[in-house]
């Protein structure tokens, strides 16, 4: 047990009176002392001291509608150009409602007291008090089954080389129309950041992708490479010496995604790992009800997802993501140089190589461990 002087030997609180003058970062260490704000300040402090060392490979999860929001240009863009973020698990919606942005299509604030059916009569779509124009749905479809037509896409791949692909695209249109403003999918595709989807099939992106599968089109998202490529990216990150961090913002599949990259590593390929060494996550779901975006980083560690060396470390913060997230953005920026891009996108070939070889020498070496406790038995 530890001992009296032990408990007690953390700073006092002891803050300085606001002034209305602070940066972020100046709320963030002097206010941001206890309950949920302490541990934001916790998560602010991990992500930029710890998680952005240059040999830290940080990948990040997404859920919850943050693009609409604006989330995507306002946060998540500034750090993939900063380096901060070196891959990516997201929702298709996400990437689907951010892509309205680079053609030039409008979103609108509103408020989520209205009536529905009457927005319904006037064909307008809301999404919480984000309000915008059915045909903004539309033109994005016909855009997305555009690109997705052309020879380049006819043929199954992962869902990173579909964003890849889609990316150059956007980026394009973005040009064409003089936007200054641009979207996650055209800045990952620049900075050579992969983003996957975990269920390629529940987004309009996937919807679009299906009505063409009805008309011959060869295009299939390649789940399995999904699976391979991002356990090949946090493989490397960490059989190179580096460490390799995960950025959780809400829960869901693209949690879960994200850190079975070592699971897959450890107890389906058989290769002797430790799980990701930092884990930092932004949520508003409980433990206690059984859910995976509610679930604990200690109960991680019984699956391998975490190193439970560094369990110590791990921050969950029970906030809004649109509070929080922007505020873990703007202090990283404000305390922490950019790094280097590591475009890990370039270097997935070579990187499913390494991850194949490694599998390889251990299924040997489990092969032969497993015919000599046959021999013994027979013997």
């Amino acid at each position: 047990m530890p001992s009296r002087d032990q408990y007690l030997r953390g700073p006092k609180i002891d803050p300085r009176p606001i002034t209305g003058r602070e940066t972020i970062a100046d709320l963030v260490d002097n206010a941001f002392l206890a309950y949920n704000a302490g541990r934001l300040a916790e998560a602010c402090r991990l992500f930029s001291q710890r998680m952005l060392v240059d040999d830290a490979t940080v990948g990040m999860s997404l859920t919850g509608a943050m693009t609409p929001a604006g989330l995507g240009m306002s946060t998540l863009i500034p750090l993939i150009e900063a380096g901060f973020i070196d891959w990516i698990v997201s929702t298709g919606a996400n990437l689907y409602h951010d892509a309205h942005f680079a053609l030039g299509l409008a979103l609108h604030r509103g408020s989520p007291f209205v009536d529905d059916v009457g927005l319904h009569e006037e064909g307008v779509v809301r999404i919480y008090d984000i309000f915008f124009d059915f045909d903004v749905l539309l033109s994005t479809d016909h855009f997305i089954r555009q690109v997705s037509e052309r020879p380049e896409f006819q043929h199954a791949m992962s869902t990173a080389e579909y964003h890849y692909r889609l990316g150059g695209y956007l980026a394009e249109r973005e040009a064409a129309l003089g936007l200054k403003r641009k979207s996650v999918l055209s800045v990952a595709h620049a900075c050579g950041v992969p983003i996957y989807t975990s269920s390629p099939g529940d987004s309009s992106i996937g919807m679009n992708v299906a009505e063409q599968a009805l008309t011959g089109s060869q295009l299939r998202f390649d789940v399995s490479a999904d699976v391979n490529e991002t356990a090949a990216l946090v493989f490397d990150a960490k059989v190179n010496g580096g460490r390799s961090g995960v950025l959780i913002i809400g829960g869901g599949s693209p949690k879960n995604f994200v850190l079975q990259t070592e699971p897959q590593i450890q107890e389906v390929l058989g290769v002797s790992e430790k799980g990701h060494d930092y884990y930092l996550q932004i949520t508003d779901a409980r433990p206690d009800t059984g859910g995976l975006s509610g679930a604990t980083p200690a109960e991680a560690v019984s699956w391998g997802k975490v190193d439970p060396d560094q369990l110590p470390s791990a921050v969950v913060c029970y906030l809004d993501n649109t509070v929080a997230f922007p505020i873990l953005a703007a202090y990283a920026l404000a305390t922490r140089s950019p790094r280097p891009l590591k475009r890990l996108y370039d270097q997935r070939d070579r990187m499913l190589r390494d991850l194949g070889t490694a599998y390889r020498a251990a299924r040997l070496e489990r092969d032969a461990r497993a015919e000599k406790a046959t021999a013994r038995q027979s013997s």
